[in-house]
């Protein structure tokens, strides 16, 4: 019998399964299968590159005529609507049955929902898919002000964009600091003191009471009784892994589809990556880590085996003229010190240390300059007999690379 491989949903892990799945199984079939009208696209370009052509085909994971070269079967505005893993088959919403030998589940996560009175107002929006960041855009074309609301990576990198298309932003933030996860209280600072010289308004420790306006939104009602006056609103609060297909099935649930580190669920035929795979307690929601844990579900769906290491975490901002990165553990609490490299400006850089070796970094020094830092985590190289207290982390990194 013929091997048929479906993989539902349309983002980086179902197309590197799929990628992986074609190197060592040249024959089988391969079906993905997708809710959006377009094929897989780069969904992180959404909030860091809003307003640059979308719709192009540089925004594609792989074009059309990869997935014609290698005969994968994509099925583009399909939603599958019922799983069995007793008969093996999925139902579409046009109630098409496709048996399967092997099932890769790859449906992402939704977006938060903000939670609080008025939020089903007009003119309030979230970015999580080609169409909600269509829309936005469409909307905001000749409004003036806008009300973000989160201050993580997603939420910081959509008001940089709707920033540098002229509108005045406002960026609310319940926490004390900007990304609170990855950065320490001096970057975050420094980070918020950047923002505010690019003409956006940070409001910290701010819980949001209502939302103004009769059926549009005028504004935000914030610490009891401040207003903030905007035309729209925009949110990024994190993100809840998208499981509703799998509620009614055996397939084991906790937050997210719990899975092997083989990506494998507790139905030996079914398997699940990216944002809605939950391994040893974990979903890190990151592209990279999507990215991998496809190829590994790839290659054991096809009896190859791959097993999952999480990578070491990596954050990276490049919004309002600032490009800082956090790698690692950077919780001062879990380390046994800490070195700080700062002119008292811009630049700073903070190395975190444990059992004598790196573990952590933040830095604003640029991308490029993560590159020996995640290097030296990664390799656990040691920092013993380098004088930790007389020498400036550039000499440290020199040092460091001499061990490699």
């Amino acid at each position: 019998m013929e091997k048929k491989f479906i993989i539902i949903g349309s983002g980086v892990a179902a197309v590197n399964a799929a990628k992986t799945i074609r190197e060592y199984d040249k024959e089988s079939n391969i079906f993905i299968f997708g809710e959006e009208p377009l094929l897989p696209y780069k969904r992180i370009k959404l909030s860091k590159d809003l307003y640059s052509d979308l719709h192009s085909e540089k925004v594609l994971i792989k074009k059309k005529k990869w997935y014609q070269d290698n005969h994968i079967s994509v099925f583009i505005n399909t939603k599958v609507v019922k799983i069995n893993t007793d008969e093996q088959f999925i139902v579409t919403s046009n109630e098409a049955v496709f048996s399967y030998h092997k099932l890769l589940i790859c449906t992402g996560a939704n977006n938060r929902r903000l939670e609080i009175n008025g939020i089903n107002k007009k003119n309030i929006f979230t970015i999580r898919d080609m169409q909600e960041a269509d829309e936005l855009k469409e909307y905001l074309e000749d409004k003036e002000s806008v009300v973000t609301i989160g201050g993580g990576v997603q939420g910081l990198e959509t008001a940089w964009s709707i920033m540098e298309a002229g509108k005045k932003v406002s960026i609310v933030e319940l926490a004390p600091s900007l990304m609170s996860r990855q950065l320490d209280t001096k970057s975050s600072l420094l980070l918020k003191r950047k923002i505010e010289s690019e003409g956006v308004n940070v409001y910290l420790n701010t819980s949001i009471d209502s939302i103004l306006g009769k059926e549009s939104v005028t504004g935000i009602k914030v610490n009891g009784n401040y207003q903030i006056n905007c035309d729209s609103i925009v949110y990024s609060i994190g993100v809840t892994p998208n499981t509703t297909l799998v509620h009614d099935t055996a397939i084991k649930l906790n937050r997210g589809i719990v899975v092997d580190e083989k990506m494998r669920t507790n139905i030996e035929s079914v398997y699940a990556a990216g944002d809605v795979a939950e391994v040893n307690n974990e979903i890190e929601g990151l592209w990279a880590t999507a990215m991998e844990q496809g190829r590994v579900a790839g290659s054991n769906m096809v009896s190859k085996t791959a097993i999952y290491k999480k990578d070491i975490p990596t954050t990276i901002l490049n919004a309002f003229n600032v490009s800082l990165f956090s790698i690692g553990l950077v919780n001062e609490e879990q380390c046994d010190t800490t070195i700080v490299e700062e002119d008292g400006k811009e630049e700073y850089t903070r190395l975190f240390i444990k059992n004598n070796k790196i573990v952590g970094v933040i830095s604003l020094e640029g991308v490029v300059a993560s590159i020996p830092y995640k290097s030296a985590i990664e390799k656990q190289l040691s920092l013993e007999g380098i004088d930790l207290i007389n020498t400036n982390i550039s000499e440290i990194m020199s040092k460091l690379k001499e061990k490699i």
